[in-house]
């Protein structure tokens, strides 16, 4: 016998089908390589890229979270009528679970009729102590419930060092600087010149400057009011001519006094609200943040993040190389008693000629003329970068690139004097530098405004070193990135306490001066282990049910709890690598393999394995589909498999767009390296994610079939997921994508409809979710989130697959940083409890094992055992937050999920959120492993990602994608309408009826 089967793995970067051969029924491929998912189709093509390791400390109080304001008053009114249900009737048995697809439709007859009786009927509220309205001033953020005490209590160690509340008193002055310079490291350089110059004048004090207006000692000057004249010379210019020099006033002034106590009070537990005042001067007289970036040491860390032959380059990584391009380095900032360091990575451009730079980036000879694609994609890749020029010398000048020409440099010609006489830049160039252009085809970079524009030819330009790439990087850029940044759970932290010890805080001029005193131990934090939840599958298996070990199952023996069934499918082959003969061997066996974990699944395909021509997608997609009509005598396709060739660009996502917004198909797309390796585990993993699209179910939480989860079994219960996502930078023009998930099947909560929106560029805030208006009784303000169009068409949908109305909410809202309300209301009477939670993942706090050579205490990957949650210490001191690692690690080191309640109705308990999150984890749809997020923001982050498919490619040089911009607007899809009324963003095309009822986003 061989191994034991292990189980299927997650890709987070992947094309759904055409992952890592993701495992499944049997066997464990790799994980998905971060999170969130990269898109292949829309990644720019830049080479000349180099990547830095980085340890970066953030400010984060001791015990304490990520801050969030006081939210409005909250009021909460009538959501919808539920015709048929009187209010609290007993919840219906759990269904059979047999081999029945169950969809969850969002429009029809049924939905129409909720909607005619929405403001006729009445329903009376459950008996229930009334709520209080209080106002604004006297509401915060729920207090923490008490400790956790679930699961086995263990100890980890984490990234956070802990200092001493330093007993200094603390000055605030006011600096004002003239001339006004808008550039915090000119007024740095400003300010540290007059320390150098003024230290008797000062006091011998050694203050901390935020670069702005705000200036802070440790202990007070000797003036209340004083100013002071520096001369600034500046930066080498690369000639011997005398450098230029600018005066400057600088007026500093009293402003406050910063106390201390109330910041002890707070991390006491003895006062509800952080004292900003006194973080702020923690965070600006850090002993560390004042300096910003600091080199570790003189090691470079050569990253090449495209080893292609043309390149004649090759990554690797390691200190002491030759010195190419990316360094390492450490950001530090401290906000109050916790340092918290951690090491990061980021992409540096390569200090290349431009021309190089952009032969590397399009991949083809710069001597052909350019399309406007190749130029879109330059302006977009080199927009902000700072270059130097090369024809003068040893004098480098350096401009930062603002966009392109849209001539050729031997076509632009500019103004020379007051009567507009005009010269090209050509003869310019030769006759005053004596240089003449070689590559006069190629477009100038503009380094001036539109008032006083200005020209540089490419060839005279070279990128300067060490500036940090904040583009978009492709696929294979990022794989290469994270296979020479990932680093185990001890290294990390043996690189981690390097780093404190290197910097001997106790030394620094700065820690002396303030009386701050660092540790250089990572902080012991206790902890416990919840255990796992045990899992439903169907009864026709040999195992019914399966318990989880160390985070992951797989499904041998098991056939999925509701199977789905498909009796109309098809398959198309864009790649022209596979034969018809192979396509459908392939095609056979991923029905076969349906077929074995439990799903109705017709073993032929209606009509012959369709070849097609990448370039001709939608033609080829309509004419399947009415090839089909035709055969199946009315019948509509049920699922179209999509073969495509591993380098598709934008074929994915012009094909998810077609088939979502257009035809209505739900697809399943494969890549070609994967139909020819054709292995088990693959095509398990594509089963799993195919009856889920179809409205199956892969499993259940046993305890929501018998009614025992805490909150949620007990009455009618929805939980909702949400998430933006914005575009990268550089993408000026593009709106962002929230996406709202919400389960339509109660008590299994495991299916999930989504709807999509594209608002303002960079919003956070969910613009078709959030509402503010006036209540006609009480003539007050009111906000909410759910007096909305999203809100009403998902609790429509509830009922419609329930059969109930949902009279328990809970919403899980990834990346909230937008410091507004969560909750609020809606008109009437129907007044179901809310829970909300803010899912934070981006963060930096890392959970280690308190003994890496305890292999109790660990996974195989050396990371902190799937289930670990933390509640003490590193938390919030009343707040009620935790972080929880769901997942089992497989390559780096975990990261645990942050959750930050900011509204309870609910009354959890710590264990029973806690437990409630955990389990969830455990039933994503698309994997038999549990997951480092709790699903419904997970689902709601895939949504957001496909919508982004949804928009029209650019093809213009400006690249506007708006239409009568304006701000704070909106258009959502996934309705049954189009609401094209908005217009200050283009609207998304809306999601066909029968797609969006299923999770078409897995």
């Amino acid at each position: 016998m061989g191994a034991p089967p292990r189980p299927q793995v997650p890709r987070g970067g992947g094309r759904e089908g055409g992952g890592n051969g993701n495992g499944g029924r049997y066997g464990r491929g790799r994980a998905g390589r971060g999170f969130p998912p990269h898109e292949p189709g829309h990644q720019a093509s830049t080479s000349s890229v180099v990547a830095s390791q980085q340890s970066q400390a953030y400010s984060v109080p001791y015990g304490m979270a990520p801050y969030y304001s006081v939210p409005p008053p909250i009021h909460f009114g009538q959501i919808a009528q539920f015709p048929g249900i009187p209010y609290g009737q007993a919840p219906p048995q759990a269904p059979p679970y047999g081999r029945t697809g169950v969809t969850m439709p969002l429009a029809g007859p049924s939905t129409s009729l909720i909607e005619e009786k929405l403001g006729s009927l009445q329903v009376q509220p459950p008996e229930e102590p009334p709520r209080t309205l209080v106002s604004s001033k006297a509401l915060g953020f729920p207090r923490r419930p008490g400790k956790g005490v679930m699961g086995s209590k263990c100890v980890v160690k984490a990234n956070h060092f802990f200092a001493e509340l330093p007993d200094k008193d603390l000055h605030q002055y006011d600096v004002t600087i003239t001339p006004e310079v808008t550039s915090r490291g000119v007024n740095r350089a400003v300010m540290e010149l007059l320390v150098k110059l003024n230290r008797e004048a000062l006091g011998r004090r050694l203050p901390a400057y935020d670069g702005r207006k705000s200036l802070y000692t440790a202990g007070p000057l000797p003036f209340q009011y004083k100013d002071f004249q520096v001369t600034l010379p500046d930066e080498e210019d690369g000639t011997n001519a005398p450098r230029r020099e600018r005066s400057f006033k600088i007026v500093i002034k009293f402003a406050a006094r910063a106390d201390l106590h109330h910041l002890g009070e707070f991390l006491a537990g003895r006062q509800p609200n952080a004292p900003q005042e006194a973080l702020q001067v923690l965070d600006i007289w850090s002993p560390i943040s004042h300096r910003g970036i600091r080199l570790l040491d003189d090691h470079f860390i050569p990253l090449i993040l495209d080893g292609d032959s043309h390149s004649g380059m090759a990554w690797k990584v390691g200190a002491g190389f030759t010195k190419v391009s990316g360094r390492r380095r450490w950001d530090y900032r401290l906000t109050s008693l916790d340092l918290l360091t951690d090491m990061s990575s980021t992409a540096f451009i390569e200090p290349l000629p431009v021309v190089d730079f952009v032969g590397q980036l399009l991949g083809k000879d710069l001597s052909r003329p350019l399309s406007d694609a190749d130029r879109i994609k330059i302006k977009k890749a080199l927009r902000g970068v700072k270059v130097e020029v090369t024809h003068r010398g040893t004098m480098r000048r350096k401009y930062r690139i603002s966009g392109l020409t849209s001539q050729p440099t031997q076509e632009l010609t500019f103004p020379v004097d007051e009567r507009g006489t005009l010269k090209s830049v050509v003869e310019y160039f030769r006759e005053t530098y004596g240089y003449t252009i070689r590559s006069p085809s190629l477009p100038c970079l503009a380094v001036g405004n539109q008032q006083r524009p200005n020209y540089l030819p490419m060839e005279v330009c070279k990128i300067v070193e060490g500036q940090r790439y904040s583009k978009r990087l492709n696929e294979r850029q990022i794989n290469n990135l994270l296979k020479v940044t990932c680093q185990r759970p001890k290294d990390r932290e043996n690189d981690i306490l390097q780093t404190v010890r290197h910097n001997a805080y106790h030394d620094d001029p700065y820690a002396q001066e303030f009386g701050i005193r660092i540790s250089d131990k990572l902080a012991s934090v206790e902890a416990r282990i919840l255990p796992a939840p045990r899992l439903k599958y169907h009864d026709t298996g040999r195992e019914k049910d399966c318990l989880p070990q160390v985070g992951q199952w797989n499904m041998m023996n098991k056939k999925m709890v509701n199977g789905g069934s498909v009796n109309y499918w098809a398959c198309i082959n864009f790649s022209r690598g596979v034969q018809d003969s192979i396509a459908h061997d392939f095609c056979a066996e991923l029905a076969l393999m349906c077929q074995i974990s439990g799903m109705a699944f017709t073993p032929e395909p209606i009509v012959p394995v369709q070849p097609a021509r990448p370039d001709q997608v939608e033609r080829a997609l309509k004419m399947l589909c009415g090839e089909v009509q035709s055969k199946a005598k009315g019948k509509e396709l049920e699922l179209l498999i999509a073969i495509l060739p591993d380098s598709n660009g934008a074929l994915y996502g012009d094909l998810k767009r077609i088939c979502e917004t257009d035809l209505g198909l739900i697809s399943q797309c494969c890549l070609t390296k994967h139909v020819y390796k054709m292995t088990k585990q693959y095509l398990a993993n594509v089963a799993l994610k195919i009856n889920v699209k179809v409205g199956g179910r892969n499993t259940v939480l046993v305890d929501a079939l018998s009614r025992r989860i805490p909150l949620v079994s007990d009455i009618p219960t929805i939980i909702f997921g949400a998430d933006v996502t914005h575009p990268h930078p550089g993408e000026d023009s593009s709106p962002s994508i929230a996406a709202v998930v919400a389960s339509q099947d109660w008590p299994e909560v495991t299916k999930y409809a989504g709807l999509v929106c594209a608002q303002a560029h960079r919003q956070e805030l969910i613009q078709d979710l959030y509402k503010t208006w006036t209540d006609p009784q009480s003539k007050t303000i009111m906000h909410g989130l759910l007096k909305n169009e999203v809100y009403r068409e998902l609790l429509l949908a509830f009922h419609k697959a329930t059969g109930r109305k949902p009279l328990r909410i809970i919403f899980y809202r990834q990346r909230w940083s937008e410091r507004r309300p969560a909750c609020a209301s809606l008109e009437g009477n129907y007044q179901p409890p809310v829970t909300f939670v803010v899912v934070q993942k981006r963060h930096h706090t890392r959970l280690f094992a308190n003994n890496h050579n305890d292999r109790e205490s660990r996974d195989k990957s050396g990371n902190i055992l799937p289930g670990t949650v933390v509640d003490t210490k590193i938390c919030h001191p009343t707040e009620f937050d935790f972080y929880l690692c769901s997942h089992a690690g497989i390559q780096g080191t975990s990261r645990p999920a942050h959750y930050h309640v900011l509204w309870d109705e609910n009354t959890f308990t710590a264990d029973g959120l806690q437990s409630l999150t955990n389990n969830l984890c455990y039933t994503y749809a698309r994997c038999t492993r549990s997951v480092s997020i709790v699903p419904p923001a997970y689902y709601a982050h895939l949504a957001a990602f496909r919508a982004r498919f949804y928009m029209e490619p650019e093809t213009s040089d400006s690249g506007s994608l708006t239409s009568g911009a304006g701000p704070g607007k909106s258009t959502t899809t996934g309705s049954s309408g189009s609401r094209s009324g908005r217009t200050g963003v283009r609207p998304l095309p809306p999601v066909k009826d029968n797609v969006k009822s299923v999770m078409f986003y897995c």
